[in-house]
């Protein structure tokens, strides 16, 4: 457990104690892993907990946004290049995989990657040889990979968005990171080991969250997960002028009659509740239903694409897939 506190992956749930599990087997072997869940579950940090506590914890850890490399470069970035394969290529460069080499490259937001990136993966992954852009020389890089996605790539692979053999190639072993709402009482652990943070970071030992705010974290869906829970201490403790952290709805005045509901919460808190669920499980379903790609959930809840994007923003849902 203390390997996995110095690794921030924090919590005590049942769940929780599922996934260090899994880690501990699938750090023993060295194979490509898939790393599901949703956004802001905390994927990077169970790639990092496979890497550090296996074989190659004193090798390089290489973590790549997908989603952030321009398609024209994608295999530039990956494999590297040669000097002057191409206009801006001043300088030889070992690429990613390169830099990875006896480690791990994480590819975080695989699903992300063009088909002509995904078969040129596929190649490196089948032996481990590659060839940097604009080189001839035949190269060898000793690297695990895993990689990372919010996606259904069964799903993708369906519709051809994914390259189903290698959908085969990455799945050897799978890891799921549950939702925030299927840990139980993580989000308050969790949340008062922000808190410690903080404390330390400004220097304001005194602070500590007021009553409804523990209520708050038990009851909440939590839909951006540990991202979002995170982000609401910090803006919790930066607004908090009394020494006392407060999250969710404001403090209401005491109203007797509610006092007399056993477990009542006041009419705004409920309603602001229901909706938030609705659109939550209506969003889902959408998204489900169009594979993931925004516009066409768009077109069947009748919405514009920018509105609807935002709602779905709003509730860390799926990113845009679409396009």
């Amino acid at each position: 457990m203390n390997q996995f506190a110095r690794l921030n992956m924090i919590g005590s749930s049942p769940a929780m104690d599922a996934v260090r599990r899994q880690i501990e087997k699938i750090a023993s072997v060295d194979v490509p892993v898939t790393v599901l869940g949703d956004t802001g579950t905390g994927k990077e940090l169970a790639v990092r907990a496979i890497h550090y506590l296996g074989r190659r914890h004193q090798a390089p850890f290489v973590p790549v946004n997908c989603g952030a490399l321009p398609e024209a470069l994608v295999e530039s970035e990956l494999f590297g290049h040669e000097r002057g394969a191409f206009t801006d290529a001043k300088f030889d460069s070992a690429g990613l995989i390169g830099e990875a080499d006896g480690g791990t490259l994480f590819l975080d937001e695989v699903d992300a990657l063009s088909l002509k990136a995904q078969a040129a993966l596929l190649r490196f992954l089948q032996d481990g040889t590659y060839r940097r852009v604009g080189g001839t020389k035949i190269r060898h890089a000793n690297v695990r990979v895993v990689v990372a996605t919010n996606a259904d790539l069964h799903a993708l692979a369906d519709t051809r968005q994914f390259r189903r053999d290698l959908l085969y190639r990455l799945d050897v072993v799978t890891l799921r990171i549950p939702p925030l709402r299927e840990r139980g009482g993580d989000a308050i652990e969790l949340a008062e080991a922000f808190l410690e943070r903080l404390r330390s970071r400004y220097s304001k030992h005194e602070m500590r969250f007021d009553s409804q705010s523990l209520v708050h974290l038990r009851e909440h869906r939590w839909p951006g997960n540990v991202r979002e829970l995170e982000n609401a201490v910090h803006r919790a403790f930066l607004l908090a002028d009394d020494g006392f952290l407060r999250l969710g709805e404001p403090a209401q005045a005491a109203d007797p009659q509610a006092d007399a509901l056993s477990g009542a919460r006041p009419f705004k808190t409920e309603r602001a509740a229901a909706i938030a669920s609705f659109e939550v499980g209506y969003l889902r379903r959408l998204l489900v239903e169009a594979n993931g790609n925004l516009s066409q959930a768009a077109r069947l809840a009748g919405e514009e694409r920018s509105a609807f994007g935002k709602l779905v923003r709003k509730h860390g849902l799926a990113r845009d897939r679409s396009d």
